[in-house]
């Protein structure tokens, strides 16, 4: 069915769009349009399933009903449940979202929140590059509300939802340790997000607490744009005899899934030889052979949180709602770490 507007109901019943207008919003009586031409459009609309323009309808009461979403990647999973959470929650809340990804390009990120803020939208949440605090101390000083999800800016004082990765990794590393492993890698990327690095303090902690010193050569620290090529090479030398780790932990469930790749083509048995445990996973991580212990991040948390401290930050609400959250993880103990 072709779609009807209110351009073609006011010329079907030979009226004004702006007659249409009020009438489908209620507003008919007090603008004194009579009865039969209000049943008339009424009637009409309804028969031809008219779908007003939710945006429209909220600019001329000088709101959107939109808010905006900017993350890293889209096709990562983490962010892809991230972004499908919200959509759910904010409509809950009568809210739309737009979407978009940086590709953790700050210039790109700039321009999204920039392209943003031009379509009108309400308030925006973002999963940050860490390289745009000029635009963010800009959206702060403007008192714009937006919230900062999986990253923030530890510098600048804003509302955020992230979750604890120190102890996240902390408590994985340290369930190494109790099983007895004490060669233990770790694959990352070059901490330049603070998450990342929070990550790498975790895994330092548990080898100080059981008196285990700190071995900066099994630290495998990887370029972002690059870590497929450089992750070979990074399995190489941890798993080189006589000196080889006895587990390795993945800082990301990416790089989990191409270190494990790795250790099965050099046909490295997991857990026997290497035991293998993952900060946040992949759906399958539960169904390989062996299933990955990993960090379950609350991503629906994060998403549910965000949009309430967004939406209550748009309509004003004072609550006593924390805007500063850091949410805990759980481990989930599968067979990748074996016994030791």
């Amino acid at each position: 069915m072709k779609k009807v507007f209110l351009k073609d109901i006011a010329e079907e019943l030979n009226v004004s769009k702006t007659a249409v207008s009020l009438v489908l919003n209620n507003k008919g009586d007090e603008n004194k349009i009579s009865q039969e031409t209000q049943q008339r459009i009424i009637e009409f609309a309804r028969k031809h399933n008219y779908v007003p323009n939710q945006l429209a309808r909220g600019l001329s009461r000088g709101k959107s009903e939109t808010i905006g979403l900017i993350i890293p990647n889209i096709s990562d999973t983490f962010y892809s449940k991230i972004a499908g959470y919200v959509e759910l929650k904010a409509k809950d809340l009568g809210y739309t979202v737009l979407f978009s990804s940086s590709n953790e390009d700050p210039k790109k990120e700039g321009e999204l929140i920039r392209s943003m803020l031009n379509r009108q939208v309400e308030g925006l949440i973002i999963a940050s590059t860490q390289q745009n605090l000029k635009e963010i101390e800009s959206l702060k000083q403007d008192k714009f509300p937006f919230v900062l999800i999986d990253r923030h800016y530890p510098e600048s004082d804003t509302n955020y939802v992230v979750v604890d990765n120190f102890n996240g990794l902390k408590t994985v590393t340290e369930h190494l340790l109790e099983l007895g492993r004490r060669k233990i890698g770790f694959v990352s990327l070059k901490p330049g997000l603070e998450a990342i690095k929070q990550r790498l303090l975790g895994y330092q902690s548990a080898l100080e607490d059981y008196k285990i010193d700190y071995n900066k050569e099994l630290v495998k620290e990887l370029s972002p744009k690059n870590y497929e090529e450089e992750i070979k090479s990074a399995i190489s030398e941890l798993i080189k005899f006589p000196n080889s780790v006895d587990s390795i932990v993945f800082s990301t469930h990416y790089l989990t899934s191409v270190g494990l790749r790795e250790l099965k083509k050099k046909n490295v048995k997991v857990p026997q030889e290497v035991a293998i445990v993952s900060f946040d996973e992949l759906t399958a991580f539960d169904l390989v052979d062996p299933p990955i212990t990993s960090v379950i991040q609350p991503v629906k948390d994060i998403a549910n949180i965000a949009v309430d401290i967004l939406i209550n930050e748009i309509e004003g609400k004072e609550n006593g709602f924390e805007n500063k959250r850091i949410l805990d993880s759980k481990l989930a103990i599968r067979k990748s770490c074996g016994t030791f």
